[in-house]
Formats: structure tokens, C-alpha cells, sequence
């Protein structure tokens, strides 16, 4: 199921694909990965789709990664007395820790620890920011707000504070239980909500201990100017532009989207665009323009893979959102436009063995006219190094080890192959050039060019480079 393109396609389930049909359907139609929402759902049900994609992942011969995505801390207002109130602009509002069912002039904020990190002057916004409030006094259990722009609220709505880093750690008790359910399910990648600063991320390593990738979702202000650090620390990154669009200025998310990949593509490390990539084909059976281009807009910076969330969890036509976007992705990549911005980007050569090499890899490929540049690992660090030269050609990541392969699947251009244990060079050489035929990426006659560390199984050892033509027939 070699797919023709680089950038990877994320795709949530939920009640609109949850069956085993449906979700062949998807995965055959373009789907590289699987996101499980931890928001949603029971942990008996994600169970059975975990056993369901990996039943259909033998049955394709082609790994697929699961990526299990922690719901992390969820601040919200209390009750009403009322189904609902409207607080009208200029009014006075007061949050307080009164469990009494509020009113249009006040409601309880059940988070007694925001009291004391919230300062005066501090924006505070309710209802995905449709209801602004503006800090006037600030108590040891209230505080007294200025309504800069009014609008209804009912119980149970979610609070933002932009500005502020909250004294809240990004997982909770119910995260650190998803967290052993998904350890234990061998999930391959974590997706760690409500990322604040670079301790968040490494209390999470902490727990996670190598077992599976660590995904930072980049939602936070406060996170935006922690990125080089946070980057540093984790596996990979999410733009989570939803809570992003909430907590800053629409106006300053597609910057900062450009921002947070071109750190991540710096630093090696995959990145995921995510959120309303084509949020109309959830009752749509097309797109509108505006999605088409914003998909296209994330593909053009290099975005390792595309999301979609409610599209294919709860969407009335999951296949053809996943159709539209691989189309998307095929025509972007095959762009005059798409191939001189990816040439542009030469990342920075680390003094190592391994990166040379890896550079090397592409600079020989492209000149030779290679079919595909081969690499052999343990753990996944050779691929990431191929991938971040962005190639010109497929990158075909062999390896013994099953989850490497599976995380690998959210990586740019990598076709991941899981193999037995070679022999030795010669072995691994020969195996290459019959996967690249079986697989449909070269033929008779092709060139590869293959990287790989001696002696075998020893991470991040990349010392060789070899060009292998494979026979004629």
C-alpha cells in the first residue's frame, strides 16, 4: 500500500466509524493513522477499536499508528438557576466559589486555585471566548469582572485565561488513568493536552518511559513561548489551532501555524496540523474552497500530517472526507509552486555522522535519479533524519521492530516497512531492492540509495552509504 505521497492523513474515530467495514474503508482510502479522542467514549469501546485496527492492520499487510489523545484539564463555570442567561457589554459579572446556582450578575468558578494566579486587568473568556470578561478585583475566592463582550451562557462552560499560566498540570487523575489504559493497549503516540510550559511534557516522558511517541498539542499562548523547548523535549507536536483560534486573535493563528511547523521540521520531529481542516464535510458531501486552501496551506509548510477530527468521528461522510483530503494532498505536492518552496528549506546540518549522511542521501539521490533513498533502524532516529531533508523521493524505513514502524507512519514521506532481522549488509541490500519492486516503488533496472549503521541495532549509528541498482529481470 505504497500511497504516492508525503504528508500523512490523522483521522479520528467515533460513531460514524466505528466498525470494522468503515474503518478498512478509510485506512484503504487514504488514512495513515488513527486518533483516539479520550474526551469521548468509553475505555471499553476504545479497546475494541484498538483490537479492530490491528486485525485490519495484518489483514493489510501495512503498519498503521494509533494515536491516543488525553482529554487533560477541563475549566468550566458551575450552574444556573435558569437553563441559561445572557450578561449583557459593560455590566459587572463576578465569578466566585458560591456552589449556589448562579444568575445574569454572577455564577461559581469551582477552581478555588485560579483565585490566586488570575491578577487584576487579567482577560478571562467563557463559552469559547463568545463572552469576554476583563478582571476589576481580585479576591481570595471571587473575583468581580467588566463584560467586554456579552452573550449567553448556560452551565458547564469551558473558561479560558490567555494570559495567564494556570497552576493546573496538563494531565489529571482521569488522564493518568487513559494514559495506563493506552500504555497497556501499546498504542504508539500520546497526544498531551493543555501544554503550558516544558515541565508538562517532561512529567509525561516520565510516565511514558520510551513506550510511545509524545505529541505536545500546542494550544496555550503560554506554550507558544516555550516552543523551542517543548519541541526539544517531545516526540512530535500538534497546532491545535481550535483552542489556539479561542485563546489568541483568529488573525494570529495562521502565523503562528507557520511558526510552530517550522520549528518542528528545525528540530526533526513530526508535526500534525490539526482542527476544522474541512469542518463543513461533517454535513457536506464537499468542502468549501476556504478548507480546500487551508489543507493545501498545510501541506505547502511542510506539515508532516493533516487531521481530521469531528469530519470522520461523527461526520454524515467520513470516506469522503478522507477521499477529498488525499486528492487535496496529491495535487498540492505535485504543484511547480510546492516543489520550489520545499527545495528552498535546507535545514541545518548537525556535526554528527548521522545527519551528514543523511543529507548526503538526499543530495545522491536527487543527482543519480534514485527511486528511492532506503533506511535501516532500530528506533526511528534514520528516518526522521532522511525525512527532514524533505527528499525528493520516497524514504522506505525498513525495521525489526513493529512499533517503530507504526509510530513512523506519521512521518513526511516515509514508507515503513516491517522485516525480519537481517544478516548483515549485503542481506539488508538485497531485501531492499525486493520490497522497493513488491511495493510498486522502483522496478528493474532503479537505483536506491541506502543508509544504515554497522553494527546493525545500534541507534542513531548511520555510517554508511550505499548505492544499489536493483537486477533486471
Amino acid at each position: 500500500m505504497f500511497r504516492g505521497r508525503n504528508t500523512k492523513i490523522l483521522a479520528t474515530l467515533g460513531p460514524a466509524t466505528s466498525s470494522k467495514e468503515i474503518i478498512e474503508a478509510i485506512i484503504v482510502g487514504g488514512v495513515d493513522a488513527i486518533r483516539l479522542n479520550m474526551s469521548h467514549g468509553k475505555k471499553d469501546d476504545h479497546a475494541k477499536l484498538i483490537a479492530l485496527i490491528r486485525e485490519i492492520e495484518h489483514e493489510l499487510g501495512r503498519p498503521i499508528g494509533i494515536l491516543v489523545d488525553l482529554q487533560g484539564p477541563k475549566i468550566r463555570i458551575g450552574s444556573f438557576a435558569e437553563a441559561g442567561v445572557t450578561v449583557e457589554t459593560g455590566q459587572t459579572f463576578r465569578l466566585d466559589s458560591d456552589p449556589t446556582p448562579g444568575n445574569a450578575d454572577r455564577v461559581q468558578l469551582p477552581h478555588p486555585e485560579l483565585f490566586g494566579a488570575i491578577a487584576e486587568g487579567a482577560e478571562i473568556l467563557l463559552n469559547d471566548g463568545r463572552v469576554r470578561l476583563i478582571t476589576q478585583t481580585v479576591g481570595a475566592d471571587y473575583m468581580v469582572c467588566e463584560v467586554q463582550s456579552g452573550g449567553e451562557l448556560s452551565a458547564a462552560k469551558g473558561v479560558n485565561v490567555p494570559g495567564t499560566v494556570l497552576p493546573i498540570r496538563a494531565m489529571t487523575d482521569k488522564d493518568r488513568r487513559d494514559l495506563d489504559f493506552a500504555m497497556s493497549s501499546a498504542v504508539d503516540w500520546v497526544a498531551l493536552s493543555f501544554v503550558q510550559t516544558p515541565d508538562d511534557v517532561a512529567d509525561a516522558h516520565k510516565i511514558i518511559a520510551g513506550r510511545a511517541g509524545l505529541m505536545a498539542k500546542i494550544e496555550k499562548p503560554s506554550a507558544i513561548n516555550w516552543l523551542d523547548e517543548i519541541t526539544n523535549l517531545s516526540d512530535g507536536i500538534m497546532v491545535a489551532r481550535g483552542d489556539l483560534g479561542v485563546e489568541l486573535p483568529l488573525e494570529l493563528v495562521p502565523g503562528l501555524q507557520k511558526k510552530i511547523v517550522a520549528t518542528a521540521r528545525d528540530q526533526g520531529k513530526p508535526v500534525v496540523v490539526a482542527t476544522q481542516m474541512l469542518e463543513s464535510m461533517i454535513e457536506s458531501a464537499t468542502p468549501t474552497r476556504a478548507e480546500v486552501s487551508d489543507v493545501a496551506t498545510a501541506v505547502y509548510d511542510g506539515a508532516d500530517a493533516v487531521m481530521l477530527s469531528a469530519e470522520s468521528a461523527v461526520g454524515a461522510h467520513p470516506r469522503e472526507a478522507v477521499a477529498m483530503m488525499d486528492r487535496i494532498i496529491r495535487q498540492t505536492e505535485t504543484e511547480p509552486t510546492y516543489v520550489v518552496i520545499r527545495s528552498s528549506w535546507h535545514p541545518e546540518v548537525e556535526n554528527t555522522t548521522a545527519d551528514a549522511i543523511s543529507a548526503a542521501a538526499k543530495q545522491v539521490a536527487e543527482t543519480i535519479g534514485a527511486a528511492a533513498i532506503v533506511t535501516y533502524t532500530t528506533t526511528g532516529s534514520t528516518a526522521l533524519r532522511a525525512a527532514r531533508q524533505r527528499p525528493t523521493v520516497p524514504v522506505i524505513v525498513l525495521t525489526t521492530r513493529r512499533g517503530t514502524a507504526r509510530r513512523l507512519a506519521l512521518l513526511w514521506g516515509a514508507h515503513s516497512v516491517h522485516t525480519r532481522d537481517t544478516r548483515d549488509f549485503g542481506d539488508m541490500v538485497e531485501r531492499a531492492c525486493r520490497l522497493a519492486v513488491q511495493d510498486g516503488i522502483a522496478g528493474p533496472d532503479d537505483q536506491l540509495v541506502v543508509t544504515a549503521g554497522v553494527p546493525f541495532g545500534t541507534p542513531g549509528a548511520t555510517n554508511i552509504l550505499r548505492v544499489a541498482r536493483i537486477p533486471k529481470a
